[in-house]
């Protein structure tokens, strides 16, 4: 049950990440004013807004894939899903922190609810023994 429950949210957590894809190509807004990743403090000086946003879309699309795979790992009872999935919440996570405008304002915008659930996704995949 616990797997299948896992497998889901992995999948439904790179759902999510589409999402973010979405809103930093401006296919869509999230949020109507919400301006995620425009100002991010590594990439948008460097880079300029139009050429961040593509990266990060790029980037989030990426991560997607990967929680998407780790929870059909896990369906599948493969045992490489546990790699995958850490892999996605650590890269994922450095997305959200790279990709920060450096202000505290409205981090539910901009990835720190997913930073958290990351952290928590790290936590329960190094301590669950089940399945290998």
């Amino acid at each position: 049950m616990w797997t299948i429950l896992m497998g889901i949210f992995f999948i439904l957590h790179g759902l999510v990440h589409l999402l973010y894809a979405g809103q930093s190509g401006r296919f869509f807004e999230l949020r109507p004013g919400m301006t995620w990743p425009d100002s991010a403090w590594l990439f948008s000086k460097l880079l300029g807004d139009p050429a961040t946003r593509l990266v990060a879309a790029v980037l989030l699309a990426l991560a997607a894939l990967g929680y998407i795979a780790s929870g059909i790992g896990l369906f599948l009872h493969q045992g490489w899903w546990r790699s995958v999935t850490l892999g996605a919440a650590v890269f994922s996570s450095l997305i959200f922190i790279l990709f920060w405008d450096g202000r505290l304002h409205a981090l539910d915008e901009k990835g720190g609810v997913g930073i958290l659930l990351n952290l928590a996704i790290i936590v329960v995949v190094i301590i669950w023994k089940q399945p290998s």
